[in-house]
């Protein structure tokens, strides 16, 4: 009933605050619709939180209907959201989690430390509310020709995107392992589900509690999976996990079947930074050489346009208007005249002397 009542009330405040919006701002016939029908087809992408469940003290998961432009999703991907915290749009990127072919879709988030998002929807996200969502993307999914064996190693909410794959397993894998790590048993996510598949035998599940049991390295990976070489492989989690495990199967020759997903870029260069201007607020912040724009530009207060944050969807990008900046992932300087109408990705972008962001 409380959720009823929370989805009720979420959604008078909605039609309460866009009404407001009828009498201060001037709106075309589509912004009417939009009042009416936000969920209709032809509007801008939206959805619902229709649900909200605990899977952890400090994650949850959001179930969502999407708006009839929802093109769908692969098992996998994920999906980029916008969410209004203290009166500001901000976008950030999750993991889908939900079965294919349903209409709703789900997002499972986990409050991590100062993420201003995050908290905001694990805290105080309820039932009626709408997001702005753009479509599915992302490439860490199962390939066309399905592997018979599979292993899935993760870490913390890395289990995410892995959790909608296996929710929607084809017959043609027959053997999958999953490698967890949680600081501990109640921090696993989706805990419940993945015992019981595993106890169900249509799964085997490892989980590593890292406050008891340290660290999972990759020489214990090789001998708690003994055909480790047989199997295709999806990872997700930590940088420094991630690096290992491309390292240990590098060394092995078996780079080819490794498929991981970074939640944030790996920084690989670094220079001595500067001073970067935001032309339309007229901050100067002094940025050391391996901190991004964008986190830049946040920390000084700086309204920043971002999406997935480690290069991908191209929501974060701005103009630079003077001045050279570095890519994190990998050197490559970008230098900009007055006119010269380049833009940069600010979430894998440092300062490599003084520059000048139209932001």
């Amino acid at each position: 009933m409380p959720s009823v009542l929370n989805g009720t009330k979420g959604r008078i405040a909605d039609r309460a605050t866009g009404f407001v919006g009828l009498v201060t701002t001037p709106l075309l016939p589509s912004d009417y619709l939009d009042l009416v029908n936000p969920l209709r087809a032809g509007a801008d992408l939206r959805g619902r939180i229709v649900e909200i469940r605990p899977e952890t003290r400090d994650a949850v998961t959001v179930v969502i209907k999407p708006g009839r432009g929802w093109a769908g999703h692969v098992p996998g991907q994920y999906v980029r959201i916008g969410i209004d915290v203290q009166g500001v749009r901000e976008w950030r990127a999750y993991s889908l989690t939900s079965p294919v072919g349903s209409d709703t879709i789900s997002i499972t988030v986990k409050a991590i430390p100062d993420g201003k998002v995050s908290n905001h929807i694990v805290r105080k996200a309820r039932p009626g509310m709408l997001i702005h969502m753009d479509q599915a993307c992302g490439e860490f999914v199962l390939p066309e020709v399905r592997p018979a064996k599979v292993l899935f190693v993760t870490a913390g909410s890395g289990v995410t995107p892995v959790m909608g794959m296996i929710r929607n397993l084809p017959e043609e894998v027959e053997d999958v392992v999953v490698v967890h790590s949680a600081p501990t048993s109640a921090d696993v996510i989706f805990a419940g589900e993945l015992r019981m598949l595993a106890s169900r035998g249509e799964l085997k599940l490892i989980e590593r509690h890292t406050d008891s049991d340290g660290m999972l390295t990759v020489e214990e990976l090789g001998g708690l999976v003994s055909d480790l070489a047989d199997r295709d492989t999806w990872a997700c989690g930590p940088i420094p996990m991630l690096d290992a495990l491309e390292s240990h199967w590098e060394g092995l020759g078996l780079v080819d079947r490794l498929n991981t997903e970074r939640f944030r870029p790996t920084v690989f260069s670094t220079g001595e930074g500067g001073t970067v201007t935001f032309t339309d607020t007229g901050l100067d912040v002094d940025a050391d050489g391996g901190t991004s724009l964008l986190d830049a530009g946040e920390q000084a207060g700086v309204l920043m346009p971002s999406g997935c944050r480690m290069g991908i969807c191209f929501g974060c990008v701005a103009p630079l208007r003077e001045g050279t900046v570095r890519d994190l992932r990998n050197g490559d300087l970008t230098t900009a005249s007055p006119g010269d109408g380049v833009v940069v990705q600010t979430c894998v972008s440092a300062a490599a002397g003084p520059c000048q962001i139209e932001l």
